[in-house]
């Protein structure tokens, strides 16, 4: 239950301070961009089954592998328009967040990071 709540609270709360760090005159705008980065979990539904609360999402998932956080890295670094930069972001912290919640579940092991 507590995994549940941290989880979401990344994806829908934390993102919110972020926004209001980055920016805090825009921070809703920004608010709504990072919230945008939760459609890379439309690979979820090719996925067999959809959802499985076992599963970790790295690294399984299509837009959830190492190779795809390379490219949103890469992106994040050479893009300078702030709002694609607060995207690429978004999508890497959606992708810390998963991991944290991998981590948690026993579902990755720390070795994988290593």
């Amino acid at each position: 239950m507590l995994q549940h709540a941290v989880h979401y609270a990344f994806h829908f709360l934390v993102i919110g301070i972020i926004a209001y760090i980055f920016d805090k005159k825009n921070w809703k705008k920004y608010y709504l961009v990072l919230l945008a980065t939760m459609l890379i979990d439309v690979d979820h539904l090719w996925a067999k089954p959809i959802f499985d609360p076992d599963r970790c999402s790295i690294n399984f998932h299509t837009f959830h592998t190492y190779i795809a956080a390379a490219i949103y890295l890469v992106f994040l670094l050479i893009i300078k328009n702030k709002v694609l930069k607060v995207f690429f972001f978004g999508l890497l912290f959606h992708l810390f967040t998963d991991a944290i919640d991998c981590l948690w579940s026993n579902s990755w092991e720390l070795s994988v990071l290593l």
